[in-house]
């Protein structure tokens, strides 16, 4: 009992994940309010997309910049 109390206890939430459950802890399942943050939920998580997208675009210019290749020329030997 102590390691599922324990387990519980470490448990990290995502702060708007926590907050939506409290709301529907106080206000109940049904909600009009709580129905709306549900509907929101897509609009939210292509929020957090179009962020990522636009870091990972970013970091591909910054690398893309450093890694231009150079022209290959000939060298002629001697020998």
């Amino acid at each position: 009992m102590d390691e599922e109390k324990k387990t519980k206890d470490s448990t990290v939430y995502c702060p708007v994940a926590r907050v939506c459950k409290e709301l529907e802890n106080a206000f109940g399942k049904e909600s009009r309010f709580l129905e709306h943050l549900r509907r929101s939920r897509i609009e939210f998580l292509k929020g957090v997309k179009a962020l990522v997208e636009d870091r990972i675009e970013d970091l591909e210019k910054r690398a893309g910049k450093g890694n231009r290749k150079k022209k290959m020329e000939k060298i002629e030997v001697e020998g």
